[in-house]
């Protein structure tokens, strides 16, 4: 039995941070895996809940050095009795998984609880109180965002410590300029000067650094150095080596204001990217905010405003024009017109009516609806949206191992080439001119801080998943939902496009055209006999085609198949009364069979016909004809022999041949798979462009037709994406390197693909590839940096072309580059 927890992490500033944090919580026993995305700063741990428990793990994240963002809740308790109740409710809520604490006093009737936002809410703990038989209201309005709080701190925390920096650095470096450039004259070299410089250089050392030396210890003891230990060697030993020349004992330059800007420079970045990997969040606070607020419920007769997280299922709620429909539910009275645009991304509103599905966090546009809750809280479409864009955000697209090998050795080998710089330069420099300012020691000194302070892992470890969490945000938003970093990557890399046909490429929802009966010279349109009540047979005809309608339909009336609704509907539109079926059987691929008033009667295609040995009498013409049309023809046998055809035909869904058209405008190879026969599925391929069709596929045959694809020789077919909806798609999607489900189809579809389109638009698709093309370009862009800066500027230190101070700077902003780069996908034109 494995649990999966999400945490907040705080305190990690780069890519060595997040694999000491990975390392210390895999080394917990029953810990199986531990993921953590430094852009998200979450960590997402798999483990035995027999062997571990929640305040181990964050034990062990605490003893790395790092912290677990907590939430407080405080509620006023009624229906307290006694300390038996307090004590009896304390421990409810603690058996909650997530409540690390919980305080109950009597006197007060009030109850605080410290819990873990990303593990349990603040709802969640009201329904605890609820079900122990008392009941909570909720202190100071608005729920806790706990990891907000926690960012909002860091980034004033970040401020803070700037305006000290800059309020002791400017003055101290712009002195120490003038001097240098003789603008003061002998007294700014007086011993006392230097006593004036240390008094303002040694609070930015040791109180805006404090945070490096307290980080550098705690990666040192966990065996994980990282950019704070790079920081404080560098600051220190220019700070350091100026001591003795402001005590006397030595002659020369000092260097304070050199420790000084390097800290303050930052603290400019660290603030910098603290603020832009909150903006990289935003999606997520963007969909909390679709959620409404309140709800208008009927319970026993009486309408009434309740909390939406209040709301049950069963519960029977109101939305007037103009309000947000607060959970998910089914239509049981009125009609009107709702906005879904925020979660599906489809521009148009949806007519909506009794027996029609809503959504929650969608806009009611015009009419009165009444409708049923049917999910609610955690369950309902919009939270299960959050959940997998948050999951998403917290995972680890494959490129991002090539980074993570790279920062684990970075901090180690930067010492060395510091250390090397050092011994370079003292032992092997070219001589220094008779009238330098400084000595051999203080060259090669200033040249090993230039590189300690150049090197920057945090542009490493921030170039992927800062890409990848504005780019699962950016897909949100456009009503598409990658589930993890790996499938927005892959999602760009694809070659072929695989559509499976009824649902993706057509509507799904044919509808009867043609009926024909065994001995009539030309097959009864619909549209003319719908314009009269009833057909005159052929004299010589066995059945006519309204009886061989009725009947077809009454065997179809246990099937689920659309071709067999379309059926059961036509005769249902025609009011024929229908027969109850015996004995009904399905065959998948093929088609249904029962008895039907004493009459054994089979629907399906001509392989069903030909495996049964059923003699078509005269029809095959016909069904040829049909299928040339892009009709699928279902055969109607009635006693062992085929009476009749039976034309549907689906029509193509909006936007299916511009999408197609987009598709292979980007260099890509679509594909068409469908259970029809040829002649149907080349019918539909002409009308929508595509390169190729894969016809008569049973639907345990697409996964092997995907796989058939990817082990195709030529290059172009290798990376496969697979569009379906339907239940016999999921192997396939399943099977395909990437699988896209439509979101209007099944729960099964969905759950075994990877990215998910929230509208049935198969436009959604182009989107999807253009959004992870563009997101994977951004990554490739970020990690070109990260390695261009550090390969280019770390050499160019060492061989003291740069100043200390300047190397600070370069540094600072190289982590901010790479947010900001990543940020540049919030308006990702797709």
């Amino acid at each position: 039995m494995t649990d999966t927890v999400t945490l907040p992490i705080t305190g990690m500033t780069c890519a060595n941070c997040v694999a000491t944090v990975e390392r210390s919580l895999k080394r917990v026993n029953g810990v199986s895996n531990a993921v953590v995305n430094l852009s998200s700063e979450r960590a997402t741990v798999e483990f035995d809940p027999t062997l571990v428990f929640l305040p181990d793990l964050i034990g062990r994240v605490e003893r790395a050095g790092y912290g677990v963002a907590t939430g407080e809740a405080d509620l006023i308790i009624k229906r307290l009795a006694d300390d038996n109740d307090a004590r009896r409710l304390e421990k409810a809520l603690l058996s909650l998984e997530g409540v690390l604490e919980a305080h109950v006093a009597l006197a007060t009737e009030k109850a605080r609880v410290c819990y873990v936002p990303t593990i349990v809410s603040q709802a969640e703990i009201r329904k605890a109180v609820t079900r122990a038989g008392f009941e909570a209201l909720e202190l100071g309005g608005e729920a806790d965002d706990a990891e907000a709080r926690a960012r909002a701190a860091e980034i004033a925390h970040q401020r803070r410590m700037l305006i000290i920096g800059l309020l002791f650095a400017v003055p101290l470096f712009l002195f120490s300029m003038a001097r240098d450039f003789g603008l003061f004259g002998m007294w700014a070299h007086a011993g006392w000067v230097h006593w004036l410089m240390l008094a303002f250089a040694t609070p930015v050392q040791f109180y805006v650094g404090a945070q490096y030396y307290v980080g550098a210890y705690k990666a040192l003891r966990n065996g994980a150095p990282n950019m704070e230990v790079l920081i404080a060697l560098g600051t220190t030993a220019a700070y350091v080596y100026s001591l003795p020349i402001v005590f006397g004992w030595l002659a020369g330059h000092v260097y304070l204001e050199t420790s000084a800007v390097i800290i303050t420079l930052v603290r400019l970045g660290k603030l910098l990217e603290a603020r832009a990997k909150g903006g990289a969040s935003e999606a997520i606070k963007k969909l909390l905010g679709l959620q409404a607020k309140t709800a208008h419920v009927v319970r026993d007769g009486i309408e009434m405003a309740v909390p939406v997280d209040e709301v049950r299922v069963g519960d029977v709620v109101l939305v007037r024009p103009g309000e947000k429909i607060p959970v998910d539910g089914v239509v049981v009275e009125g009609r009107s017109a709702v906005d879904e645009s925020m979660l599906t991304g489809e521009s148009l509103p949806v007519a909506k009516g009794p027996g029609d599905p809503v959504i929650g966090a969608t806009l009611n546009k015009l009419g009165l609806l009444k409708f049923e809750a049917t999910k609610v809280g955690k369950e309902t479409a919009l939270a299960q949206i959050i959940r997998l864009v948050e999951e998403a955000q917290g995972s680890k697209a494959p490129i991002q191992q090539l980074a993570d090998k790279i920062s684990a050795v970075f901090v180690p080998i930067v010492i060395a080439i510091a250390v090397l710089t050092f011994l370079g330069w003292y032992f092997f420099g070219p001589p220094l001119p008779v009238n330098a300012d400084v000595n051999v020691f203080t060259r090669a000194l200033i040249n090993m801080v230039a590189v300690l302070v150049i090197a920057c892992p945090c542009a490493m470890g921030l170039a992927t998943p800062t890409a990848v969490m504005v780019g699962t945000g950016r897909g949100a938003e456009l009503g598409i939902l990658f589930k993890s970093g790996e499938a927005l990557e892959r999602a760009g890399r694809i070659t072929t496009v695989v559509l499976d046909k009824t649902g993706t490429i057509t509507k799904g929802q044919p509808a009867v055209t043609d009926i024909v009966t065994n001995q009539e010279s030309a097959n009864q349109r619909i549209s003319e006999s719908a314009n009269q009540q009833s057909l005159i047979p052929n004299p010589q005809s066995l059945i006519t085609d309204y009886e061989l309608l009725r009947l077809a339909a009454s065997v179809e009336k246990g099937s689920e198949h659309p071709l067999g609704e379309a059926i059961w509907a036509e005769a249902t539109t025609r009011g024929l009364s229908l027969s109850e079926p015996i004995g009904f059987q399905a065959e998948a691929g093929l088609g249904v069979s029962a008895e039907v008033d004493g009459h054994a009667v089979a629907v399906g295609n001509l392989r069903m016909m030909e495996a049964r040995g059923y003699p078509l009498n005269g029809l095959q013409s016909e069904v040829e004809r049909l299928q040339a049309e892009a009709k699928t023809a279902m055969l109607v046998a009635v006693d062992g022999a085929v009476r009749g055809v039976i034309a549907v035909a689906d029509t193509l869904k909006d936007g299916s041949v511009e999408a197609v058209a987009d598709l292979r405008r980007m260099g890509l190879h679509v594909v068409m798979i469908t259970g029809d026969n040829r002649e149907t599925a080349e019918a539909i391929a002409g009308q929508v462009g595509l390169d190729a069709v894969l016809a008569e596929v049973l639907p345990e045959g697409k996964a092997e037709a995907v796989k058939r694809l990817q082990m195709d020789t030529p290059q172009r077919f290798n990376i496969v994406a697979m569009v379906g909806d339907g239940v016999n798609d999921a192997p396939a999607l399943a099977q395909a390197d990437v699988g896209i489900a439509i979101g209007t189809g099944t729960d099964v579809a969905i759950a075994a693909a990877p990215v998910t389109l929230m509208s049935g638009d198969l436009r959604g698709v182009v989107r999807a590839v253009k959004l992870s093309r563009q997101t994977l370009r951004t990554i490739k862009q970020n990690l070109f940096w990260a390695f261009f800066y550090n390969v280019i500027l770390i050499p160019a230190a060492a061989f003291g072309l740069l100043n200390p101070m300047l190397a600070a700077g370069a540094m600072a902003f190289s982590s901010v580059f790479v947010v900001t780069n990543s940020l540049r996908l919030k308006k990702a034109d797709v």
